[in-house]
């Protein structure tokens, strides 16, 4: 057992979800050692109530597309129905087979992992009931939780969340989504490829807000053609719920019934109530405030992932956990580079981009240029029978600085216009490089051929 009287370890990790076990895992590989705390299960909001569970009913609800769909290429299929209990349980054993990965690997890297609920209680120590594990740093990465608006009550039933969402035993017959972010985007589109009606409520202009105006118009163009209701720009008044469902109220007296209301207004941080601000530790509306080496006010406090102001999103925990794994190593890794962080929302059909949006870029650099190139010019995309567009946002006669995509499958595309932005890459360099064909990634290259003043399937 490792406590206040054997000693202090190098490093104890308050949560265990990506940031907080990306942060142990590397430094056990370095040779520290490690005390990580978690109150639930290994793996935290992404691997259990996140990331994985809702991609892997994205990808069921893709099949149900599918099939949908067969008729167009001369498959003569129907669907039959959704069986929720086998696509819960195909869910939950994704879930469960990357559970078990991820604690092997925590148990050989000789890593403790503490199951309970922990609370700072010195800049060097943290409390799980009778127990203080004390460390030469601590680090706090205990994430983040689905949040309401002011007034609105979420009964777990009618009124749900995310979390509740994903337990649900049945297939909703309709539903309102409140917030139409990555989270809100995801949930209708799986409600909707299932056989429910939907409606999204946002109060901001577009689908997908912080994304760039084109996509979010493709998506919002695509999610109609689906059926799929949007009311954008439209602020909630109050939902009432009764016996057969929700009657949700806008500011400009319109009604919309359903069976639920999925309030998908984004999250806020774990951090109430576990001792942070006793310790002294500066905190924003609850965030955690940290400087670029995520360091806190306290020198021997750090902080990570969604507890901290910035992108909500897993990988941002793992580069953030890997990053000051070997800070606190001594090693001196660069800086995370935050501008250029994909993000990608995977809905039917998905979104992905990196670097800024025009609108940002215009602002940091004055004059920008764009180039958009268009998926019907792309074979692989007519063969999967997918709309969308690629995006390019540049500095005149200089390097690439955002890359917007929509289609289906197009997160998988996102990391080579990492590598892009990332590495300031001019479009005649990109245009140079040689594209399979045909595949999807084409059209980044032809984006760029475009840029470049070289089109070759699209117009310039």
């Amino acid at each position: 057992m490792v406590d206040s009287a054997a000693g202090p370890v190098d490093l104890v990790i308050l949560g265990g979800g990506s940031g907080g076990y990306a942060t142990a895992l590397r430094a056990a590989e370095l040779g520290l050692t490690v005390s990580l705390i978690e109150k639930d299960k290994l793996g935290g909001t992404c691997l259990h109530r996140g990331c994985i569970p809702t991609k892997a009913l994205l990808h069921a609800a893709e099949i149900a597309d599918n099939i949908h769909e067969s008729g167009n290429f001369g498959i003569l299929s129907t669907l039959e129905g959704i069986d929720i209990a086998k696509v819960n349980s195909y869910k939950d054993s994704v879930v469960s087979k990357l559970y078990r990965g991820l604690t092997g690997l925590v148990n050989t890297r000789g890593i403790e992992l503490v199951e309970g609920y922990g609370r700072l209680v010195s800049p060097t120590s943290v409390a799980v009931g009778d127990r203080i594990i004390t460390g030469r740093h601590v680090v706090l990465a205990t994430g983040s939780q689905s949040k309401s608006l002011p007034g609105l009550d979420v009964d777990h039933h009618q009124v749900i969340t995310s979390d509740d969402a994903l337990r649900l035993d049945r297939v909703p017959a309709s539903a309102v989504v409140l917030g139409a972010g990555a989270i809100g985007c995801e949930f209708a589109s799986v409600w909707r490829s299932f056989g429910a009606e939907v409606t999204i409520v946002e109060a901001l202009p577009h689908l997908v807000p912080l994304e760039e105006e084109s996509s979010s118009k493709l998506l919002e163009r695509a999610f109609r053609r689906r059926g799929i209701k949007q009311h954008l720009g439209a602020r909630f008044a109050g939902v009432k719920t009764t016996d057969e469902g929700v009657t949700v109220t806008l500011e400009d007296g319109t009604t919309i019934e359903a069976e639920l209301l999925l309030v998908a207004v984004g999250r806020g941080p774990v951090s109430e109530g576990l001792g942070y601000e006793e310790v002294g530790i500066a905190t924003d509306r609850g965030y955690v405030l940290v400087d670029h080496q995520l360091r806190t006010n306290v020198p021997t406090v750090s902080a990570i992932g969604d507890l901290r102001p910035g992108l909500q999103l897993a990988h941002v925990g793992f580069a953030e956990g890997i990053f000051l794994a070997e800070s606190l190593a001594g090693l001196n890794p660069p800086p995370i580079n935050y501008d250029n962080i994909p993000r990608v929302t995977y809905s039917h059909p998905e979104v992905a981009s990196v670097g800024l949006t025009s609108a940002a870029a215009a602002q940091r650099y004055g004059d920008v240029v764009t180039q958009t190139y268009d998926l019907a010019g792309n074979g692989k995309a007519q063969i999967l029978q997918t709309a969308g567009a690629v995006t390019l946002v540049a500095v005149p006669d200089g390097p690439v600085v955002g890359v917007h995509i929509v289609g289906d499958r197009v997160g998988e595309l996102i990391a080579e216009a990492q590598l892009i932005t990332s590495w300031e890459a001019l479009p005649a360099e990109v245009a140079q490089l040689i594209h399979p064909h045909p595949t999807l990634s084409e059209s980044i290259g032809e984006a760029h051929l475009a840029l470049a003043g070289k089109p070759l399937h699209s117009h310039n």
